[in-house]
């Protein structure tokens, strides 16, 4: 894991000594409720912790295992039995959610003391500050649509550059096929499986994505771009080994490092296993976007981020006003996301030569996605749609991956599983 250095550690306690020093007698302590139980997920929260206690604060932390509805079953049940935790990792329309409650704490003096809004990507400040009131503290900006391909199996087939759009991909993995690898690395998580169909509906058509997964648009659901991408996504079934279902995700992504597979998509936490288990890249991986038909730069957003809820406690108070500001500091900024794989969501954060090749790629394509209007929250992720309509689209897509489901049936099911939700 990487180390705080004494020079960063200095930087970061006066950043935010002011901020713990706010009410009399009040020691800030927080317990924060999140999901990173294990790996470099973990690694990288421990990272938060060393700084917040560095930093004056008492440090207690609630691990979830599984999937994120496991965290948010949690935190309604702490809301319900009267004891909201202090801090909790959400996402998106989550996040939004739970601000109408109107249980959740005000950040908007801290964030205007400490600029926030000039320095975070644009992308995230509503999310972050839905109805104008700051709730939450970025972490991250993770990228979704990440096409990781063995260096090895690139040579096998005689390609140095990676494909940029799905026929050139499957003319890629065809190929690939024939030398005895197995084109598509996978997991058989229903989680994992909607990560690859939403990569693979975003390099469709980005119109379709915004209308599909963040609109909710029925015709957009059940239409014959959704129809293409249910296509799309039976050629890659086609091209997994069959021991993928029930597998998690990091197991396919040994396969494709260690050039039993060709490719992999995922997002860019991957780095941080990659980089833990010694992989390079350049020598055992390769990355880049996921193909786009359009040609255009295409960027799938997934943000971690810390939501405050109202406290009575004074020491817990003061604990929320440090935690976001740690969050917010450039130092926490850099850390974090070096063990995470992620990029800063803070866009002034230079990324130097502790940040993957990977990461660096990350940021400038965020900025060319950004200037061609092609940057999508993510669905998957917990960024775009709220949960009860992601679960509903989750049941479709794993039910086409694992059955013969026609695409035609797969976008109709889609359309009636959000019609159901509504």
């Amino acid at each position: 894991m990487t180390k705080l250095t004494k020079t960063k550690l200095g930087t970061t306690v006066a950043a935010i000594a002011l901020v713990a020093a706010g009410a009399a007698g009040a020691e800030p302590r927080t317990n924060m409720l999140h999901q990173w139980h294990s790996g470099a997920n973990a690694e990288a929260i421990q990272v938060l912790g060393e700084m917040y206690e560095a930093a004056g604060g008492e440090w207690n932390q609630t691990a979830i295992a599984g999937h994120t509805s496991n965290t948010i079953a949690r935190l309604r049940a702490d809301v319900i039995s009267g004891s909201p935790p202090a801090a909790v990792q959400l996402k998106g329309p989550e996040i939004g959610e739970w601000a109408s409650t109107g249980l959740t704490a005000n950040l908007n003096a801290l964030a205007e003391a400490e600029g926030w809004e000039d320095v975070v990507s644009a992308e995230l400040v509503s999310v972050m500050a839905p109805h104008g009131e700051w709730v939450a503290a970025p972490m991250n900006i993770h990228r979704i649509d990440w096409m990781w391909a063995s260096a090895s199996a690139m040579d096998a087939i005689g390609e140095t550059e990676l494909p940029t759009t799905w026929d050139q991909f499957n003319d890629y993995a065809a190929r690939m096929a024939e030398e005895g690898i197995i084109p598509v690395a996978h997991g058989g998580q229903d989680w994992i499986d909607a990560t690859l169909f939403e990569v693979i509906v975003q390099g469709i058509s980005t119109d379709l994505y915004r209308d599909a997964f963040v609109d909710l648009d029925l015709d957009a659901l059940q239409g014959e771009d959704m129809v293409a991408a249910f296509d799309q996504l039976r050629l890659m079934v086609g091209w997994m080994d069959p021991a993928f279902p029930g597998r998690g995700w990091e197991e396919p992504l040994n396969m494709m490092a260690q050039g039993e597979a060709g490719f992999y998509f995922h997002g860019d936490w991957a780095i941080g296993t990659m980089n833990a288990a010694g992989y390079v890249y350049g020598e055992d991986y390769l990355c880049a976007g996921a193909p786009m038909n359009s040609g255009e730069p295409g960027y799938i957003l997934n943000s971690d981020s810390v939501v405050f809820f109202e406290q009575s406690d004074p020491d817990f108070i003061e604990g929320q006003a440090l935690l976001a500001s740690t969050i917010m500091t450039p130092d926490f900024q850099t850390v974090f996301n070096v063990a995470k794989g992620s990029i800063p969501a803070r866009m002034d954060v230079e990324l130097g030569d502790e940040f993957n090749p990977c990461q660096h790629r990350s940021l400038a394509d965020l900025q060319a996605a950004t200037e061609t209007d092609t940057v999508v929250l993510s669905m998957a992720h917990n960024m775009s749609v709220p949960e009860r309509f992601r679960r509903a689209m989750f049941t479709v897509i794993s039910e086409f991956i694992t059955s013969d489901m026609s695409s035609e049936d797969a976008a109709r099911a889609m359309a009636e599983a959000v019609i159901n939700e509504y």
